[in-house]
């Protein structure tokens, strides 16, 4: 039996997280979350006070760390929850023992490359505009964009460190986008798409890989004919093969 908490298990992907691993043998799972998640123990509190959620972290063997503000532009909030707390929940981690922190990253680790052509025309949905060929965007570069994308960067090398200090397994997962509909809604999402099944999969993968697997950073799209970054990488380290395609379900 793996221990699981997962942090922010009330949003999008932790409550996809949430109902696909309930399904599943092998998994008992802990929220810590800011308001109750029905039939999960759920520990309530606010990830920017250290000392209030490290009780959530004993006897746990991974933490998926979801919890995060995505929508603000003020400063102070994504300094609150993506720069703190982020540091809360793996100074928490490490106080209690914890194996392994699968964290949240996201693809605005590298969405600045969207400024710059050909990225720019695929993101727009430009296509006779596209090279036949161009680079795929590698899971070690960084172009962030915005604030969030900066924050998300910080948490990716945050994890570095404390799994190069304290020999904690820290695996970052570069989230493309992921709708509540489950299909794209705009023409961007050609490229970045993450179905509900594929954003599980690579979680779910990240979880159970091998503990000597100390830090990485993994793409995370479906399989989109218009993608620009390279999900290979995450193929050869967790076995991340996606199931769905933009393509297969873009309406507009």
């Amino acid at each position: 039996m793996t221990n699981v908490l997962i942090t922010g298990m009330s949003g999008l992907i932790g409550g996809l997280l949430k109902d696909d691993l309930i399904d599943r043998e092998g998994y008992h799972l802990t929220a810590l979350n800011r308001r109750t998640v029905p039939g999960i123990k759920t520990y309530q509190e606010d990830i920017s006070d250290l000392d209030s959620i490290i009780p959530a972290f004993k006897k746990q063997d991974v933490v998926v760390h979801l919890a995060a503000n995505l929508g603000s532009d003020k400063f102070v909030d994504h300094l609150t929850t993506n720069v703190i707390g982020t540091y809360n929940v793996y100074e928490a981690a490490r106080i209690s023992g914890v194996k392994r922190v699968v964290y949240a990253s996201s693809g605005m680790a590298v969405g600045g490359v969207e400024l710059n052509s050909p990225y720019r025309e695929i993101s727009q949905g430009e296509y006779d505009d596209v090279p036949n060929s161009y680079p795929l965007i590698r899971h070690d570069q960084i172009h962030p964009s915005g604030i969030y994308g900066v924050t998300k960067v910080w948490g990716e090398a945050l994890g570095r460190h404390f799994s190069d200090r304290y020999g904690i397994s820290v695996l970052c997962v570069r989230i493309g986008s992921v709708t509540s509909v489950n299909r794209p809604v705009q023409p961007r999402h050609r490229s970045v798409y993450l179905s509900h099944k594929d954003v599980c999969q690579i979680l779910r993968l990240c979880i159970d890989a091998p503990l000597h697997l100390m830090y990485d950073i993994f793409f995370a799209t479906s399989n989109n004919k218009w993608t620009y970054r390279d999900i290979s990488h995450s193929e050869k380290g967790v076995g991340f093969v996606p199931e769905d395609s933009a393509d297969d379900c873009f309406e507009l």
